[in-house]
């Protein structure tokens, strides 16, 4: 919570910061940058600074916050925290890095915002910072204690046991521990990131969702190649080098859409490579004989460009009260609906817990057409590969 000296302060600039955070991001990156280098050789996605989506997101995210602070002065935006939290722990980020952040931040702020900038003001949206701030590093330290690893060491080697073409641009890895022993468990829904080490000496990193269910000794990730300008690094490493019996460094399991327990209804709804969560979810109700009522629903291209199709209808096959609806944008024969995914004309069952995940329009697109429906927004929950830029309309 703001103190009472702080709030009329934020309150009164939230506009010209908030107006302003762009450039701020922008300038606090390149300050951030030029003193640690390595920051963006081995931390940050280099394609998504690149193409201006991470200060895009940070920038939503610190609007955001405030904006809670001073509309719900009584609780914390817990959903919001707990997404940056996740991706926070899968990249091995540790408390300390706030500080690095806190010094080229305020500078970037001060730069760009000038005079306007006073001891007062400063003071006003230092509590801002390190509210954020305090709250993540609890919410990441009980991540890192739960997935049993100290403070950043997030990192094991896995070998690649098994590689499949699913796509054309699009391959599967099985997983198992380099040293022999089990793999960790994770709940069904949960990524981890992987580490490579690229040509030029950087080791990036990417998050990739666990697409089949706990409790085996071997995972499966699903990596679809992004092109485009720039390429995705990480991505296109992994399909041109990764192959059986090579190591790999991952992560721990983390990420915050995973199935619920209980037997309410659900609906899976996903687009693209969006579906890998879905999966993991899927397979852990098969394995586990649900009854539950289970709605899916998947968008693609085509039926040649929808990883994973047949273990899709397998999986929803083996649901007895479980239901498949396809949309592809080219169905050919395949008996799918064409165009883009419509949940106006799916069946819901009252009580409906949704799970999205794809691309942001989808999500978007979704969700109103959901929230249209009468589903309650605490009820309808998403992710979203790569920097949240969602957080800024209050999601």
């Amino acid at each position: 919570m703001l103190s009472e000296q702080a709030v009329p302060v934020v309150r009164a600039t939230l506009p010209a910061v908030g107006g302003a955070l762009n450039r701020i991001t922008e300038r606090f990156y390149g300050r951030l940058f030029a003193a640690h280098p390595e920051l963006l050789r081995d931390l940050f996605n280099r394609g998504n600074q690149a193409n201006g989506e991470q200060r895009q997101a940070l920038a939503g995210s610190i609007a955001a916050f405030a904006t809670a602070l001073l509309e719900h002065p009584d609780r914390r935006p817990d959903a919001m925290l707990a997404r940056i939290a996740h991706k926070h722990a899968s990249l091995g980020v540790t408390s300390e890095q706030y500080k690095v952040v806190h010094e080229h931040l305020f500078a970037a702020i001060v730069e760009v915002l000038g005079e306007a900038v006073t001891p007062e003001v400063a003071r006003a949206w230092d509590e801002v910072y390190w509210l954020m701030a305090n709250a993540l590093i609890a919410v990441e330290a009980r991540l890192y204690q739960e997935a049993g690893v100290a403070e950043g060491q997030v990192w094991r080697s896995m070998e690649i046991a098994e590689r499949r073409e699913e796509t054309a641009d699009t391959v599967s890895f099985v997983l198992r521990p380099a040293d022999g022993g089990p793999a960790v468990a994770f709940r069904p829904g949960q990524y981890v990131s992987v580490r490579v080490a690229l040509p030029d000496g950087a080791r990036q990193i990417r998050q990739y969702s666990l697409s089949c269910a706990p409790g085996r000794p071997q995972w499966r990730i699903t990596v679809k190649r992004v092109d485009g300008d720039p390429a995705g690094e990480v991505s296109s490493w992994l399909h041109a080098h990764a192959y059986e019996g090579d190591a790999v460094e991952v992560s721990a399991p983390f990420g915050d859409l995973v199935l619920p327990e209980g037997d309410g209804p659900l609906l899976l709804a996903s687009a693209g490579i969006g579906s890998t969560p879905m999966l993991a979810m899927l397979d852990h109700l098969a394995a586990t004989g649900s009854a539950r009522p289970v709605v899916v629903a998947h968008a693609d291209r085509a039926p040649a460009s929808h990883a994973h199709a047949a273990e899709l209808r397998h999986l929803v096959d083996a649901l007895p009260q479980g239901t498949l609806h396809l949309w592809y944008e080219e169905p050919g024969d395949s008996g799918a609906r064409p165009g883009r995914a419509d949940v106006t004309v799916l069946d819901l069952p009252a009580g409906t817990t949704a799970y999205l995940c794809g691309p942001l329009p989808f999500l978007r697109a979704v969700r109103g057409d959901l929230l249209g429906r009468g589903v309650a927004a605490a009820d309808i929950h998403y992710e979203v590969f790569g920097p949240d830029l969602w957080l800024g309309a209050g999601s």
